[in-house]
Formats: C-alpha cells, sequence, structure tokens
C-alpha cells in the first residue's frame, strides 16, 4: 500500500509542477520586456519582399 500511495504522490507532485512550469512560460511570453521581441517577429515575413524589391531595383 506504501508504494502505491508513493506513486500517487510522485504523479501529483509531476502534475503540479508541470502545471506551475506551464503557467510560469506563460508570464514569461506575454510579460511586458518580451513585447519588443514580438514585434520584430512580426514584421519578419515583410522583411523579405523589402529586400526581393531593393534587389529586383538594382538588379534593373
Amino acid at each position: 500500500m506504501a508504494f502505491e500511495q508513493m506513486i500517487t504522490d510522485s504523479r501529483i507532485l509531476f502534475t503540479v509542477v508541470s502545471f506551475l512550469t506551464f503557467i510560469g512560460i506563460i508570464l514569461w511570453a506575454y510579460s511586458a520586456h518580451r513585447r519588443a521581441d514580438f514585434e520584430a517577429a512580426a514584421n519578419l515575413p515583410f522583411a523579405d519582399e523589402f529586400d526581393t524589391q531593393v534587389a529586383e531595383k538594382q538588379h534593373v
């Protein structure tokens, strides 16, 4: 019986630690100091178009 209780307790502990880790990642990702990184990442698809347009103008 003690072994089964140990297994149950370890599963509970693992679940709680996983949940706290998840909450920590969410708080870290949406914190205010990450806003500039998100804005830079949001503009990445447009950076390639600008480089292509400049290269095409220089090619002609």
